[in-house]
Order: structure tokens, then C-alpha cells, then sequence
């Protein structure tokens, strides 16, 4: 029995694959996946957000922030 706090492997590669949790193959959206940054449908070219996750979407705005923020100290010191 698979517990859905902690999905076997096998469901996660399945939900990874699955055309259906792609917005037009660019977006992932999983409402039963509950990682902050899944694979792309390719592994190897890394992770991304899942747009369905709360956490995640919070993750991603956090990052442009503090990047926002560096960029802007950076240059305002020069």
C-alpha cells in the first residue's frame, strides 16, 4: 500500500511522464505531488516548480526576491 505523503518512486516517475500534469508542456501542475521542485519530463535538464504546490510557487517567488534584492544592492553600489 502506498502512502501518500511518500509515493513510491515508480509514482513519481509516472507523474513526472504524465502529459496531463504539463500545461502546455511547459508548466507542471500536480496537485498529489507535494515536492517543492520536481524533474523536468527530461531528468537531466534539472527541476522545476510545481505551479499546483502552494510551497513551491512561495519557493519560486522567495528566489526572484532575493535575487530582485542582490541585483538591485549590486548595482545601486556601483
Amino acid at each position: 500500500m502506498e502512502n501518500q505523503d511518500n509515493p513510491s518512486k515508480e509514482t513519481l516517475e509516472k507523474w513526472s511522464k504524465d502529459p496531463d500534469n504539463w500545461i502546455w508542456g511547459i508548466f507542471y501542475y500536480n496537485k498529489e505531488d507535494n515536492r517543492i521542485l520536481p524533474p523536468k519530463k527530461n531528468a537531466s535538464m534539472g527541476n522545476t516548480i510545481n505551479f499546483a504546490n502552494p510551497k513551491s510557487v512561495l519557493f519560486m517567488i522567495a528566489a526572484l526576491l532575493f535575487f530582485a534584492f542582490v541585483t538591485f544592492f549590486i548595482l545601486k553600489k556601483q
